[in-house]
């Protein structure tokens, strides 16, 4: 659980007053995110959610959740895995989510990956003409799968296919 205080104590992360109105069912948050219910349930499973319970068990969410969900969703979805998530989000005080001054620190690293990506993307076109769409696998010419003949090293004929 992070430092946030329980529904029954009567405050919530920024210390103010927090009535059960203010609190959203999985399923209001399913339908606020668009996520399945499973997946939020995932979330809290790897520990970048943290619902309160009420008497009866049953999960109470946060309102700043949905945007605490949203940005995990948007970080899976450039490419930060589930481990990159936790680490981001571990950094921020009470559980907190993300404000403007997070997301600009986050973005550069996930900038320099984008680019990163950008240019094996392009270097990839590039190596396109070279490749002759044969499925030779060691084909000298070919730039895409067996780029400066690397395969050769290995032996002579289709070595990703033939166990040694």
């Amino acid at each position: 659980m992070t430092g946030r205080a329980t529904p029954e104590k009567g405050s919530d992360a920024s210390g103010g007053t927090k009535r059960a109105s203010d609190l959203l069912t999985i399923g209001d948050m399913a339908r606020r995110t668009g996520l399945s219910v499973s997946a939020i349930r995932f979330y809290e499973e790897k520990g970048l959610v943290f619902p309160h319970r009420n008497a009866g068990g049953q999960r109470r969410f946060l309102r700043s959740d949905v945007r605490r969900l949203s940005f995990i969703v948007i970080a899976q979805q450039l490419g930060l895995t589930i481990g990159e998530i936790q680490a981001v989000l571990a950094r921020l005080p009470e559980g907190r989510t993300p404000n403007r001054a997070d997301w600009t620190q986050i973005s550069a690293g996930i900038r320099t990956r984008i680019d990163d990506k950008i240019a094996q993307l392009t270097r990839t076109r590039e190596r396109l003409d070279g490749c002759i769409g044969c499925g030779c696998l060691s084909l000298k010419a070919c730039q895409l799968y067996n780029p400066g003949d690397r395969a050769a090293r290995q032996g002579s004929g289709p070595r990703r296919l033939l166990a040694d």
